[in-house]
């Protein structure tokens, strides 16, 4: 399992994960994802991004945003190496803090990030902190981690060096209900009538 830059031709790809999470998607640019890859069946797990505010009157400011597992991948360290990946691109890029918005405060708080007031928002988050909760994430709160001190937990890192997809239980019978067939009406070609 590896994370690395997305690619132009994964667009599609991540605008439909994005819708079907429920994520967010302002200012799209599939530049700016990353994309966890299972180097085994080269199939992807995971995404993310971050979006930088430039204002001509304030600092920049970094986000973390639209952060993706798919259901398969889930609680393998996925996540986490996703959101290492894009914290490193923030400090490469000299910023000291990175902010979410996000109602997930708890997933993220085990990396370092910390609840702040909204008050103390930097003015783009302030904006994108209403539109969110107006948009897609109703219950979502404002917070930061200082690039320094964001730290991956050894057992997401563990879990993430032997991640791999989880097949779906085979033990559920499918009904013919399933495939629209009523099964009082419905006849069969190979029907002996016994």
């Amino acid at each position: 399992m590896y994370v690395r830059d997305a690619k132009n031709r994964e667009e599609v790809w991540l605008l439909d994960r994005i819708e079907e999470m429920g994520l967010d998607d302002t200012a799209f640019r599939s530049r700016d994802y990353v994309v966890a890859i299972d180097e085994v069946s080269n199939a992807k797990a995971g995404f993310g991004r971050i979006r930088v505010h430039r204002r001509e009157d304030d600092p920049d400011v970094c986000e973390l945003t639209s952060i993706g597992v798919l259901e398969d991948w889930r609680e393998q360290g996925v996540g986490a190496h996703v959101i290492e990946r894009l914290i490193e691109y923030a400090g490469d890029q000299d910023f000291e803090h990175v902010y979410a918005l996000t109602s997930e405060g708890a997933y993220l708080a085990q990396f370092g990030f910390r609840r702040i007031d909204a008050a103390d928002l930097p003015a783009p988050l302030a904006e994108r902190l209403e539109e969110k909760r107006a948009t897609t994430d109703p219950d979502a709160a404002p917070m930061r981690v200082a690039v320094e001190r964001f730290v991956v937990p050894d057992r997401l890192r563990e879990a993430f060096k032997v991640a791999s997809r989880r097949e779906p239980d085979d033990d559920e019978e499918t009904s013919p209900e399933e495939f629209g067939i009523d099964p009082e009406t419905a006849t069969y070609k190979y029907d002996t009538g016994r």
